[in-house]
Formats: C-alpha cells, sequence, structure tokens
C-alpha cells in the first residue's frame, strides 16, 4: 500500500464525525483534521469549557470549519445514554464515530459511576456503550465508520475474566494493557457481527494505534505518579522515538476517511516499532486476534452495560 499522508483526505463535505475526548492531544488532531476536510465536527469531551477553547481553536486554524461541542462523560453510563439520546434527537446520521478517550496507567486504582476499573471502564465500556447506543444513527449513513483508538500496549494485554477490574491486585500498566487489547477485540468483533448480519450494514469498524505520541495521557496517568519524576528527561528523549500528536492522530485520519481503510484492518505508523512514521497495516497480537476471548468479551461487555446487538435506541432504552 502507498504511504497515505494527510494531503490524500478526500472531502468530507456533508458528513458527520463525533470524536472522543477532542479537547486535547490525539482527539484534538483528529477533530482539526476532519474539519480540515470539511466534515461537520462534534467534539465528545467531558469539560464543555475546554471542549469550546479547542472549537475555537480550530476554528483560528480553518475558518470555515463547522464545529460544536458535546458533553461527554464516559466514566459514566447514564451519562453516555444522555449524549446518545441527544445526539440521537438533534442528528439525521452519523457517519464516522472515533473512540479516542481514554486515561493511561493511573497510579491509584479509580473506579468509574458504575464502579468499573477506570481504564478498562472508560477506554472499552464506555466506548462500547456509546457504540451501541449510536447505532441507530451510524446505520442511517450509507458508509459510516467506527474508528477505535487501540494502542501498542496491546501486545502484553490480556483480558483477565475473573477480575476484569483488578479488584483483588490493581496494577497500572496491566489494567492499561488489558483496556487497550479489549479496545481491538471489541473493534474486530463489531466488524465480524457487521459482517455476519443486517443491522449496521455498510459499517466500517476500523482499529488503529497511533505508536508513541505526545498525548496528554501520559500527564494523566504515569506522569502523575513516581514516573513524574522522570518526565523531563523522557520529554527530552521524546522526539528520537516518538512523534507529535498531530503526527500520531495520522493512523485515525487514514481510517475515518480514506477510501482504501478496510472493515477489520489494523492501521498504525509504519516505520521501525511501529513507533512513529506514516500510517499503514501494523501488527496483531496472538491474543488480539482470539475469536473465542473477543465473543467472550462482547458478552461480558454487554452485561456491564445492559446493551445488547442488535440494539434499537429508543426513548424508554435511554431512560
Amino acid at each position: 500500500m502507498p504511504l497515505w499522508t494527510h494531503a490524500a483526505m478526500p472531502s468530507l463535505a456533508g458528513r458527520t464525525a463525533l470524536i472522543t475526548g477532542a479537547n486535547i492531544g490525539l482527539g484534538f488532531e483528529t477533530a482539526a483534521g476532519l474539519a480540515q476536510a470539511g466534515a461537520q465536527v462534534i467534539l465528545g469531551t467531558r469539560d464543555t469549557a475546554r471542549g469550546e477553547a479547542a472549537a475555537a481553536h480550530i476554528r483560528q486554524r480553518h475558518p470555515s470549519a463547522q464545529v460544536s461541542v458535546e458533553r461527554l462523560d464516559l466514566a459514566s453510563l447514564a451519562a453516555v445514554a444522555d449524549c446518545a439520546g441527544r445526539l440521537t434527537a438533534r442528528l439525521e446520521r452519523l457517519d464516522i464515530l472515533v473512540n479516542n478517550a481514554g486515561v493511561m496507567a493511573l497510579p491509584r486504582r479509580q473506579v468509574t459511576a458504575n464502579g468499573f476499573e477506570m481504564q478498562f471502564g472508560v477506554n472499552h465500556l464506555g466506548h462500547f456503550a456509546l457504540t451501541l447506543r449510536l447505532l441507530t444513527l451510524l446505520r442511517a449513513a450509507p458508509a459510516a465508520r467506527v474508528v477505535h483508538l487501540s494502542s501498542l500496549a496491546h501486545r502484553r494485554g490480556r483480558i483477565d475474566f475473573d477480575d476484569p477490574h483488578s479488584l483483588r491486585r490493581y496494577a497500572p500498566w496491566a489494567a492499561y494493557q488489558q483496556s487497550k487489547l479489549a479496545v481491538l477485540l471489541f473493534a474486530m468483533e463489531l466488524h465480524r457481527r457487521v459482517e455476519g448480519s443486517t443491522p449496521g450494514r455498510g459499517l466500517r469498524s476500523i482499529p488503529v494505534h497511533p505508536g508513541i505520541a505526545a498525548s496528554n495521557l501520559f500527564a494523566a496517568g504515569p506522569g502523575s505518579g513516581r514516573l513524574g519524576l522522570l518526565m523531563p528527561l523522557l520529554d527530552l528523549a521524546f522526539p528520537l522515538f516518538g512523534q507529535t500528536a498531530a503526527a500520531g492522530a495520522q493512523p485515525t485520519l487514514f481510517a475515518a476517511a480514506a477510501p482504501e481503510a478496510q472493515s477489520g484492518c489494523y492501521y498504525g505508523p509504519t516505520g521501525w516499532g511501529e513507533r512513529r512514521g506514516p500510517p499503514g497495516p501494523a501488527w496483531i497480537a496472538p491474543q488480539g486476534r482470539d475469536l473465542a476471548t473477543a465473543a467472550r468479551l462482547w458478552t461480558l461487555s454487554e452485561q456491564a452495560t445492559g446493551l445488547t446487538w442488535p440494539i434499537d435506541v429508543t426513548p424508554d432504552v435511554l431512560e
């Protein structure tokens, strides 16, 4: 596959995109890129004031950008339902959903409003619930795409079905690795379900990873613990093995817009170790290709969120 650059972005005029965690880092750069291509972009963010500031920044970059802000807290299933309900009432269709928001390696175990371990709850279960609740809008688009942000960290992850929320023992990186493996497995299982059934026909489910990219995840996760003392050194070394948030967003933009991006394929940087470079096909660890684990995770996710496939989102469901 020829190397893809942002210059190859097709026009997205007339399409609507929702990006979670869009006020900073990879999410912001993704939103800016989609807005530049002509999409109507919705910034999903917990902090609407920061969201409005990000929207203003995008308009400064691209004066013709169509950008709005929607409050979205992925750490609360009720808040996810509220957001999906507002969007369903407001929009006729949703062409692009980018499940970008996330937390990484929190030094101490934290839980969501529903009692889920925070990383598993936000990175996976919150996006699982959001995607299923927005399925009606996604089905209304002729060729919708759901882009899922996984990570190189999935390669060391495993799903602990006996203790997915780290009740017995919490290890920050293991919890993060589990959550990013879950994101990848969800993306692949969604692809298989779309391919094998009528609901969501034409929908593309595409997982990606940003390599090692500058992100607020470092500050909110490992940078807030003991590793915070090393952050100045990491900042100096980062240009040698990482890339900017704008560069890290390229695989996401490719998956969201490029005609050649295929459902059920995994994309990331193509440089050494997939740490940086232009987007292209990425390697999936064996546990990310395990069909039985993906199906079991889907069942666990349905039980945790109370949502099942296929789902028709009605006002009664959203209460």
